[in-house]
């Protein structure tokens, strides 16, 4: 989408949120700075993996030098043996969201996991659970793995599938017990969008053979860090037993290397696949949300682009 026009840029109206979304190594960090610094806002974390403390270098999280000043919300809350929890974000997300429109700055959500950023800014409930079904379910994938219940949640609901990793075994069971409850695709069950905040969503990408070149970069650049020693600092928190963050891209693949499973060369080099792999679907899920205004994050004029959509309250 093109940028409107418009000379100067003033401060957003009155409890608007700013999204920075879009697929992994796009830009959406180096652009969420530069966003706070010219708009006095403060950035709320939407990256399902930097929820984890300890988990730094695999999930490509800002170093305090890196944030520039700009105060960071719920980045480091939870140990690596916590599952993840949508609805606990969003209930912690739009406290921290609230705090940040009392103290009169600008919230910027900024990240790529497209249910946490809708979590936040639409009325969004969550689905019922059953511990019946539940629990006959992740027996099912203790005993066969995730693959047949993959399958099984491919056939009754593609769309849900297309939007989950085939090896996310905690999300395909509740995407599967969510059918089951309810009779509908896992799908049919997020709601309409109505807004919960008035926001504006800023979407960064690249050309695909830049972007699958950097993420090559950032997955070298994550392995001479130092990824093999953090994954075997975090090993000793209990992170294989994590069922969410022992999924996490990079840590997953290490952790089959620890175990034996890959060799490190191995490990590198699935890692980056798996990573181009999870930004095509990344890309599916925001490219459906006509609301998020596109930019190319390689363009000179990127942050003045960026600002000459965000809607001032005074032109």
């Amino acid at each position: 989408m093109t940028a409107p026009g418009g000379a100067g840029h003033g401060r957003p109206p009155a409890g608007t949120v700013v999204a920075v979304v879009g697929p992994t190594a796009a830009g959406k960090s180096a652009l969420s700075i530069a966003l706070a610094h010219a708009l006095d806002g403060e950035v709320v974390n939407a990256d399902s993996m930097q929820l984890y403390r300890g988990m730094d270098i695999g999930t490509a999280k800002l170093t305090p030098a890196e944030r520039e000043g700009v105060p960071h919300h719920l980045l480091d809350i939870w140990d690596v043996t916590e599952p993840a929890s949508v609805a606990e974000y969003q209930r912690l997300a739009r406290a921290a969201v609230d705090d940040i429109l009392t103290r009169g700055r600008v919230p910027l959500l900024v990240g790529g996991s497209g249910l946490y950023v809708r979590a936040v800014l639409e009325r969004f409930e969550f689905p019922g659970t059953d511990p019946v079904v539940r629990e006959r379910l992740e027996r099912e994938l203790a005993e066969a793995g995730p693959a047949p219940l993959y399958a099984r949640l491919r056939e009754a609901d593609p769309a849900a599938a297309a939007g989950i990793l085939p090896g996310n075994g905690r999300r395909i069971v509740r995407a599967l017990e969510v059918v089951e409850l309810t009779g509908a695709p896992f799908t049919a069950s997020l709601p309409d969008p109505t807004p919960y905040y008035p926001s504006v969503q800023l979407g960064v990408d690249l050309d695909t053979a830049l972007l699958d070149e950097r993420i090559a970069l950032r997955v070298d650049r994550m392995w001479a860090d130092g990824l093999v020693a953090e994954t075997r600092e975090l090993v000793g928190r209990g992170l294989p037993q994590g069922r969410t963050a022992s999924r996490a891209l990079g840590y997953q693949q290490v952790l089959r290397f620890l175990a034996g499973e890959l060799t490190e060369a191995e490990a590198h080099d699935e890692t980056i696949r798996a990573t181009r792999r999870f930004v095509r679907r990344q890309r599916s899920w925001f490219r459906r949300d006509e609301r998020i205004h596109w930019l190319d994050s390689a363009a000179p004029e990127l942050i003045p682009a960026a600002l000459r959509l965000v809607p001032a309250a005074a032109r």
